[in-house]
Order: C-alpha cells, then structure tokens, then sequence
C-alpha cells in the first residue's frame, strides 16, 4: 500500500524517511495556502480599510467579563497575550486604539500603558459623550473609526461608528446589530480577529506575517 507516494510502514514502525519528507512537504503547502475568510469578512474589507481608531469596551471584549475582587479590596482581570499582540501590530500600522469602560480599574489602567493605548476612559458610561469627544479633538470622521462591544451599554456607539463589532459571546441583542461578529469569545481572542480584519482591510496582513516568517 503507497501512502503519498511512499510505501508505507509496517503497523507500529517509526514512519520511514520518504514519509518524513512527504509529511514536511505537506505542511510547507499547508502553510502557503490563503487563509480562509468568511464572505462577512470579505465584505467588510473596504470599511475596515478607513479605519484609523480602534475603540473597545473592556469587560466582555478585552477580557472573558469575569471581575475577581481580591481580599485588599482590589479586583484582577485576565488579558489575552494574542489579543495584545494583534493591538501592538494595528498601532504601529498606524491605527490608533482607545478603552472606554464604565468601570474603572487599575488592572486596565496598567494594560493600556503597557500597549501604549492613545486613549483610555474609565468610569465613563456615557460612551457616545465620550466618542464625540475623541471626534472633536481628534477631527476623526465616524467612518474613521471602528468599536467593539458586548453589552447593551455598548450599544448607542456601535450604532455610530464606521464599523462595528461583537466578540462570538455577546448578548443577542448586540450580535443582531452589529457589522461584524467574530468566532471567538471575548478574552479568547476576539479583539486579535477584528485587528486582523482591520490590518487586512488596510493592506498589512500578508506583510506583517511574512516580517514575522509566515
């Protein structure tokens, strides 16, 4: 029996050295092939091509929503690692990225100076006052702009800005209304697949995979 070209190896035998090679072979073609893209992603490409700002609400979006209250009156949050390194790379391809919560946090406050966020707004649940301040000091146009939510206190701003998401967990009302609904959960990777929609919308997908060797 031939198994990709190579005779295959007895049951329970180390694969051979034709076999090693094939299974590389397949792996590196496995890897040049495209990544598939949903036809909502695909659509949504040349909106996500004017984005210039990134805003997130944190809860829900930027972690999984769980709040542990710790015994020195405190409370911790837990960030994704993927999610932040998909914001660095959106900041230095020239977008910016904002929190607006309404609570307030030391936690976000330290993980928005250790991504250099350009904006960060706790204790603000008024999130449409705070939007038309960031339009006015930034001359920034809706369409410019680009927010995810979770909650229904999200959504006034989804409902204004040029586009918008909702991590896969979202309440129903929100994924009903929103442009883009991402596969993962929020904390688990949501934010990474709308800051790749963004950077593919802008042309540096490809580019940045190929910098880090993909």
């Amino acid at each position: 029996m031939i198994n990709g070209g190579c005779p295959a190896s007895k049951p329970g035998a180390y694969p051979s050295d034709c076999e090693l090679t094939q299974a590389l072979r397949e792996r590196a073609m496995e890897r040049g092939k495209p990544v598939s893209r949903s036809k909502q992603w695909k659509t949504l490409l040349p909106r996500a091509k004017q984005i210039k700002l990134l805003l997130l609400d944190v809860d829900g979006v930027l972690t999984d929503g769980t709040i542990v209250y710790t015994e020195a009156g405190g409370e911790s949050k837990g960030f994704n690692t993927q999610d932040g390194f998909g914001l660095r790379m959106l900041q230095d391809s020239g977008v910016d990225v904002g929190l607006i919560t309404a609570r307030t946090s030391e936690a976000v406050r330290r993980r928005a100076g250790d991504l250099g966020f350009a904006y960060l707004y706790q204790g603000r649940k008024d999130k449409n006052a705070v939007y038309e301040e960031i339009l006015t000091t930034t001359g920034l146009r809706p369409l410019h702009t680009a927010y995810m939510g979770d909650d229904w206190l999200d959504l006034p701003l989804l409902a204004r800005v040029g586009l918008s998401a909702a991590p896969a967990d979202g309440v129903a009302e929100v994924r009903q209304r929103v442009d883009y609904v991402c596969a993962r959960n929020g904390g688990h990777g949501a934010v990474r697949e709308l800051c790749e929609l963004i950077l593919e919308g802008r042309g540096r997908f490809a580019s940045l995979l190929t910098q880090y060797g993909g």
